[in-house]
């Protein structure tokens, strides 16, 4: 029986953040080795989940070698990754001779010494592993390097955002393990990178402006798709197609737009195809960018829409690395008199306070906007009024269904309730949390139904979860370290030219990655 590594290191690195994630960040979350691997996500909505369930169905042997992830948040700092490099060199030490590895990656992961950790990962792998197949996925929020391309035989990115298809990019990574390990195919890759950067508000693959180019690079895989196993594959069919929309909050050489082809035993056959996904991306590149619109004019827009309304807070976007306590939004809600509105605050300092006076007691105290972020935007900053005590927690809950990152525990520490004199209900957690649950809300015993207005830290990862109860999505443009606005962030790593910061940028050849 055929032996196939486990590993996975995902973390997204936001670069305008100046906290670093430390180790304590990854223990926090999810730092496992071994056969705990498998106890941790072989069922989870994970891509992980996904090698398992793949490899099993194929008859081969999974070995969990490593797990590590971290919420979004500042680039790794240097000890730290130190570390997670020791403890995966000696993890993938002990387990012996392998025939192929899974890999999942994010694609977006920065240190403070490392620019492209996954690159750096990946190839570090490679190096213990040897000739074997290497096959990763990675988020589509992936800054997608040559690096990665080259240390790996097939990448695979999902194809959903909110991301609710991790599961079956895993088990589509670990189809083709099963397939190259039996003969049949022999992926491939080739990758291709325009000079541009795509909006994180126009980054939905289910709709304008994407939907075209996903629905182009899925006609380039269905044939391969359509094949029963016992079918030959053709020499150049292609084996699987990725857009990389890129993650702009990762002021790195290998931010922005990418497209992956794998065939079937072909490089120039993948690269055309790379190219050509490419162009079309490059060729409607003006339709990446949005009219952005502000709290004000969101929030009056939103009162005549059916409730409940989910405002969606893209500067301060937990699952892009924001720190989760900036209070515009609330503090236009609470001082517009908006009653029956939600939002979800981290603020250790909030919940300390309600703990020590108890549920039913008040206090007069300023809440949220903590963060250094929100130095330059006093809009921001805390919220100070009389806030009555009413529910509890100790931030615990579980999800059951699939939704964005594929996680079924969450912990948000010791976690209070508050409402405002003027009807603004704010759940104040001990830790960041991305709204990706809408259990977050009901673990304290709210119905988010019953709410008018919901404030949701995200773009897009909130729909996962949100849609099930809201009819209505309006996406607010915010400062923050997530800011929409591009032209607010001041990159100094980028490559140039790249539109639209550049918008004589041009396209020339789509530089290519992949083996000779």
């Amino acid at each position: 029986m055929p032996r196939v590594g486990v590993i996975a290191l995902l973390q997204e690195s936001n670069t305008f953040l100046d906290e670093p994630t430390t180790l304590h960040h990854f223990q926090e979350d999810l730092l496992v080795f071994g056969s705990a691997v498998r106890t941790a996500l072989s069922s989870a909505h994970h891509e992980v989940g996904g090698f398992f369930a793949g490899l099993d169905e194929a008859g081969i042997e999974a070995v969990p070698i490593f797990a590590a992830r971290a919420i979004p948040g500042g680039p790794i700092a240097a000890a730290a990754f130190d570390s997670l490099m020791d403890l995966l060199g000696a993890a993938v030490a002990t387990a012996g001779p392998l025939d192929g590895l899974l890999a999942a990656a994010h694609g977006a992961t920065v240190s403070e010494r490392v620019p492209d950790v996954d690159g750096h990962w990946l190839a570090f792998v490679r190096a213990r592993i040897g000739a074997v197949p290497l096959i990763a996925t990675i988020d589509p929020h992936a800054n997608l390097s040559p690096a990665m391309v080259a240390a790996t035989d097939a990448l695979v990115a999902y194809r959903t955002n909110p991301h609710l298809d991790q599961r079956d990019r895993g088990l589509e990574a670990a189809r083709l393990m099963a397939a190259t390990l039996a003969g049949r195919i022999r992926p491939t890759q080739a990758a291709a990178f325009p000079p541009m950067v795509i909006n994180i508000e126009c980054q939905d693959p289910a709709s304008w402006p994407c939907l075209p180019h996903y629905e182009a690079a899925a006609g380039l895989r269905e044939p391969f798709a359509a094949l029963s196993d016992a079918s030959t594959v053709p020499r150049g069919m292609m084996l699987s197609t990725s857009i990389v929309l890129g993650f702009p909050y990762a002021d790195v050489h290998e931010m922005g737009v990418a497209t992956i082809a794998v065939a079937n035993d072909d490089v120039v056959a993948a690269r055309t195809a790379a190219d050509a996904l490419a162009a079309r991306l490059w060729d409607a590149r003006t339709s990446f960018v949005p009219r952005l619109h502000g709290h004000e004019e969101v929030i009056t827009a939103a009162l005549a829409l059916p409730a409940p309304v989910c405002l969606l807070d893209m500067g301060d976007n937990v699952g892009g690395g924001s720190p989760g306590d900036g209070m515009l939004i609330a503090r236009t809600l609470d001082g517009r008199r908006i009653a029956n509105a939600f939002a979800c605050i981290c603020d250790p300092e909030a919940v300390s306070a309600a703990r020590a006076i108890g549920i039913g007691g008040s206090f007069v105290g300023a809440i949220g906007g903590r963060s250094p972020v929100w130095q330059r935007e006093p809009a921001s900053g805390p919220l100070a009024t009389r806030w009555h005590v009413r529910r509890l927690t100790d931030g615990r809950f579980h999800e059951q269904q699939p939704r964005h990152g594929g996680a079924t525990s969450f912990d948000q520490g010791p976690t209070a309730v508050l409402e405002s004199d003027r009807g603004l209900t704010v759940m104040a957690t001990s830790r960041r949390m991305p709204p990706f649950s809408l259990e977050q809300v009901r673990h304290a015993g709210l119905d988010p139904a019953a709410f008018r207005l919901l404030v949701a830290k995200g773009v897009h990862a909130p729909l996962g979860a949100y849609a099930e109860v809201c009819p209505s999505f309006v996406r607010v443009d915010t400062p923050g370290v997530t800011t929409a606005d591009l032209s607010r962030l001041d990159y100094r790593r980028r490559r140039r030219p790249l539109f639209p910061f550049e918008p004589e940028a041009s396209a020339g050849p789509c530089p290519a990655a992949g083996p000779a």
